[in-house]
């Protein structure tokens, strides 16, 4: 196989808890992770010039070391000695730096298509192995579906698939650093724990109001003192008859989960309108299928 095209899907968190900080300075979290269908476009071409080529179409993105894809070809190909080379293009649409994953996804994308196209033979499994030593992210990124995600991130649970509904997607044009969003969370000041248990008996219940009415984000509170946009956005989103609305990871995406195409539309104008976001997309929910 010399070419492939890849479709690296972003996530969500439906629910987000942080339970306490380790002598290492990682989080042990608690969280249930859903893959959506928005998606980073990925072309990956074997080339006879040994190394990487990585190119994007966005300016401001590293296309070295410092990109999680080109990190995620450079890992496996020193790890097997591959001698040929590969041209990697990542045509993104998931907002960058916003609590989506886009990176982890890229670099998951990546281990799934160097394992293919050079024949390495590496399951699913193995895959997750490397990947966590990219970022936490990266293992849930390579399972995709609905997941809890529990430790640092990487302990993985398939949970049942989300039930059907629309997402409305909205990110402010603003950035920000997961880092220092952690480093300003202090687990021990933690008043409101979500219910992530109650998130999981709705997902088992096949229940989409359950899940929504369960949501919560225990980085939100850090999150929206230095940036009030994703409260507004927040708010606008059930206004609009969001059956609930919450920042993803980090931030700063905010999503709402709709019953119905027509209200996410509605929403998602309102939004523009407002101009509180230009990145605003609806899409749905991307269940995996388990073996």
């Amino acid at each position: 196989m010399d070419k492939m095209e890849l479709k690296a899907l972003g996530k969500i968190n439906l629910g987000l808890d942080v339970l306490g900080r380790r002598e290492n300075g990682y989080h042990d979290v608690r969280m249930v992770m859903q893959t959506v269908y928005l998606y980073d476009q990925i072309r990956m071409e074997k080339t006879k010039k040994p190394g990487i080529e990585l190119l994007t179409n966005l300016f401001y993105l590293p296309v070295n070391e410092n990109n999680l894809a080109y990190q995620a070809a450079d890992l496996l190909m020193k790890e097997f000695h591959v001698k040929e080379g590969v041209k990697i293009t990542l045509d993104k649409h998931i907002p960058v730096a916003a609590g989506m994953a886009g990176g982890s996804s890229n670099a998951a994308a990546v281990l799934f298509g160097i394992n293919r196209m050079f024949s390495l033979g590496l399951s699913q499994k193995e895959l997750m192995e490397r990947g966590v030593t990219l970022g936490a992210d990266v293992p849930y990124c390579v399972m995709r579906g609905t997941v809890l995600a529990e430790g640092i991130g990487e302990i993985l649970t398939p949970l049942p698939a989300c039930p059907k509904c629309h997402v409305l997607i909205a990110k402010p044009p603003i950035s920000v650093s997961t880092k220092l969003v952690y480093e300003k969370l202090d687990s021990h000041e933690i008043e409101n724990h979500p219910d992530i248990d109650g998130i999981i008996d709705g997902l088992y219940d096949q229940d989409i109001t359950k899940v929504a009415s369960r949501m919560g984000n225990v980085l939100e509170k850090v999150t929206i003192e230095e940036y009030p946009v994703i409260e507004q956005i927040k708010n606008v989103m059930k206004e609009q008859g969001a059956l609930n609305a919450m920042m993803s990871g980090s931030g700063p995406t905010v999503f709402g989960l709709y019953e119905t195409k027509e209200k996410a539309r509605k929403a998602a104008a309102k939004i523009r309108e407002k101009q509180l976001a230009k990145q605003v997309y609806v899409t749905g929910i991307h269940n995996a299928r388990r073996k």
